[in-house]
């Protein structure tokens, strides 16, 4: 019997176009670049640039622009992942607790034995047990504190940056050098 490998999600129309992918490589590598300097890069005129940005928004391609702030210059130099373990019929309380908490900045309802991986900043570790007693009336949590990270936040490969490339699908010859990757922090003025 032929087993079918799944498929992978198709992807995006709006990143077939070479001219598209180039303009989230040009808006990741420099996240404040101007319409104006975009489009003298692309060659296009700045009104074709903004409706290209405008139909990468829509097409949900760019989800969002982000500021990143040090954590600890806002006074929140601990870090630490919170697995949790839902007690039986509490799930929903695990969500609700986590978007009410200030400290928790990250939610992920996961698979395994754990429901949840939360992720949170505190001022000092004397902060932990307050945080973990709002869980512990819901389930059990284990912690991990995060002592550093060696590979931070980062965007995912663009079209063209090295991964493989799906079947039946196209995309641009790759630039040289390292791959770039899309994270912008905010929008093009």
């Amino acid at each position: 019997m032929k087993t079918e490998r799944p498929q992978n999600p198709p992807l995006s129309e709006l990143l077939r176009d070479s001219r598209n992918v180039e303009i989230l490589r040009l808006v990741s590598d420099n996240p404040r670049i101007g319409v104006s300097e975009l489009s003298r890069k692309i060659g296009m005129s700045a009104p074709a640039v903004r409706e290209r940005l405008a139909r990468l928004e829509e097409g949900e391609v760019i989800e969002a622009y982000r500021l990143a702030i040090n954590p600890a210059a806002l006074g929140y130099p601990i870090s630490a992942y919170v697995r949790v373990r839902p007690a039986p019929g509490q799930l929903g309380k695990i969500a609700d607790l986590a978007r009410s908490l200030p400290q928790v900045i990250e939610c992920h309802r996961v698979t395994g034995e754990d429901c949840f991986i939360l992720k949170i900043f505190l001022p000092a570790l004397a902060d932990l047990d307050s945080v973990l007693d709002r869980f512990l009336a819901f389930g059990q949590t284990t912690t991990s504190l995060i002592q550093s990270s060696p590979v931070p936040l980062r965007g995912l490969p663009l079209p063209g940056d090295g991964e493989p490339i799906r079947p039946n699908e196209t995309a641009p010859a790759s630039r040289a050098g390292e791959p770039r990757r899309l994270a912008p922090t905010r929008p093009p003025r």
